[in-house]
């Protein structure tokens, strides 16, 4: 992806080149995802919320990978549920600016579409999910102000989506 392109273009780009079917709507200013739901007329479990995770294979390395967890607006990670299904023996959330630098997008921006910022990267970013995430779904679509809506089985299959019991 070109770091000239804006957060909606690698988002259009990157959901073109894998084949998903995505619609862009002007949200507006939210102070809370209930007020971003009402904006959209949805539910807040119907808006799905991507997190970033700094991630350990092992309690002693010092190297962190990061993937992203998708979870339903009602609800939060259970960090231990997450690490089991993933495999790693630590897990945590990451800063907004580590968050930023593995994605290329800003919190409340972030989705799995051309997240894949890390200087000279192209590899997209594990994606993990809770399994109770499904039909129509709203996310941040890489700028603020706008969501994204799309079929949650085109994108769990367009990023090899692993799903599980990961909510609480």
């Amino acid at each position: 992806m070109s770091a000239d392109l804006t957060g909606r273009e690698r988002v259009a780009a990157d959901a073109a080149a894998r084949g998903v079917d995505l619609e862009f709507v002007e949200r507006g200013p939210a102070s809370s995802l209930e007020e971003a739901a009402a904006n959209l007329g949805l539910e807040p479990r119907e808006i799905v919320k991507t997190l970033v995770a700094k991630a350990k294979r092992t309690q002693t390395t010092a190297d962190s990978e990061y993937v992203l967890a998708l979870i339903p607006g009602d609800k939060a990670v259970d960090w231990a549920k997450l690490r089991k299904l993933a495999g790693y023996k630590k897990m945590s959330m990451a800063s907004p600016d580590e968050s930023y630098a593995a994605t290329g997008y800003r919190p409340g921006t972030i989705n799995p579409f051309g997240a894949a910022a890390l200087e000279g990267s192209t590899t997209p970013l594990p994606v993990y999910a809770d399994e109770s995430i499904s039909g129509r779904i709203a996310m941040g679509a890489g700028e603020p102000h706008l969501s994204l809506l799309v079929d949650s089985a085109e994108l769990f299959a367009a990023f090899q989506v692993v799903t599980g019991d990961i909510g609480k």
